[in-house]
């Protein structure tokens, strides 16, 4: 049995037989120029090089281009939080801090027009159908929520003043609502999946009960994701750390897929995940790569790929992947290799 790329992630997506596991390969920056740099090859060569079975149209930020306060920032958020610090970093500034419903109101909140959608069409036909096509926004409103209040003061203000914090929810998810309504009207017909990302756990335990979760959160992660389907679109959404316990709560929004699991956080192993939601959510990722593929020789990443192939292939409905968004610039190239060679190689 022969399967384009497409064909054998929506057959796992409908929890059919495939040729082998649908593969997700997620990287840093650092490591994909590394990764072509020891293979002699370019972006899209290092793609099917890995066997990636996806491919992600984004749209394109045209919106102000205003200075960064200071040399140490690298990024600006389009809700305008200033970033530094390695990789992503963390906000240098919290605008919303006491902020009444009234600041929250006459805040700059910024607009979806900025985001281009002219290009997607364009973008999506150099693949003519043959890979799972990836659009909207990446959506973190649960980040941007983070860095607008403050974690500490958003946990405190979902006692203290809900309606603020309900408030500046619904003022985040307003404008990817609205961006990715441009992006699915322009080229939804040409998109598989919606792929969003927002990280509810630590490494021992989710970060909001699951109770707070569906007073909170539940409601924008379902218009988000009842958004994709009225546009026949399957919702995938990255979360890492531990998180069984908000997993039910992903589900009953009506979550598609779920990414990227990460084994060695609490009661995040595969078995488990397997047996309690594998019916219900497709499962993506779980190949340790925090500890295997960072430190492993070729031989341990074959053993624990395989050990998650038999665990997670039966009855379909897994992409085979690393245990995190991003492979990271000190995994050695030849570990990767290893694990997507034998995920191709897998029956």
């Amino acid at each position: 049995m022969s399967m384009t790329s497409r064909d054998r992630v929506l057959a796992a997506y409908n929890h059919l037989e495939v040729d082998r596991p649908p593969i997700w390969c997620g990287m840093s920056k650092e490591f994909q120029e590394k990764a072509k740099r020891e293979l002699g090859l370019d972006d899209e060569q290092l793609r099917v090089r890995f066997g990636d079975d996806f491919r992600w149209a984004r749209a394109d930020y045209t919106g102000p281009q205003i200075p960064f306060s200071n040399p140490e920032v690298h990024t600006r958020t389009v809700f305008g939080i200033e970033r530094k610090g390695i990789g992503y970093g963390h906000g240098i500034s919290v605008p919303l801090k006491d902020a009444t419903l009234d600041d929250v109101e006459n805040y700059a909140w910024p607009d979806p027009a900025w985001m281009d959608v002219s290009r997607l069409r364009g973008v999506i036909a150099q693949w003519e159908g043959q890979y799972a096509i990836m659009g909207g926004e990446w959506s973190p409103f649960w980040h941007d929520v983070i860095d607008l209040i403050g974690m500490e003061d958003m946990y405190i203000l979902m006692y203290e003043d809900p309606a603020l914090v309900h408030t500046v929810f619904g003022k985040v998810v307003d404008y990817y609502h609205a961006v990715n309504q441009r992006i699915f009207e322009e080229a939804g017909d040409l998109m598989d999946l919606f792929f969003m990302g927002n990280d509810f756990g630590s490494q021992t335990g989710a970060l909001i009960s699951p109770d707070m979760f569906g007073q909170f959160i539940q409601p924008h992660l379902k218009r988000l994701i009842d958004q994709a389907h009225e546009f026949g679109l399957k919702a995938q959404m990255h979360s890492c750390g531990s998180i069984p316990e908000l997993i039910p709560c992903f589900i009953e929004a009506g979550l598609d897929g779920l990414h990227a699991l990460q084994p060695d956080c609490r009661d995040m192993n595969a078995a488990d995940l397997k047996k309690d939601f594998g019916d219900r959510l497709v499962l993506n990722g779980g190949i340790d790569s925090h500890h295997t593929l960072i430190c492993g020789t070729p031989e341990d990443v074959k053993k624990e790929t395989l050990r998650v192939l038999g665990i997670m292939t039966p009855g379909g409905g897994y992409i085979a992947g690393a245990s995190h968004d991003t492979i990271l610039e000190e995994t050695p190239v030849e570990n990767v290799l290893t694990m997507f060679d034998v995920i191709q190689q897998f029956k």
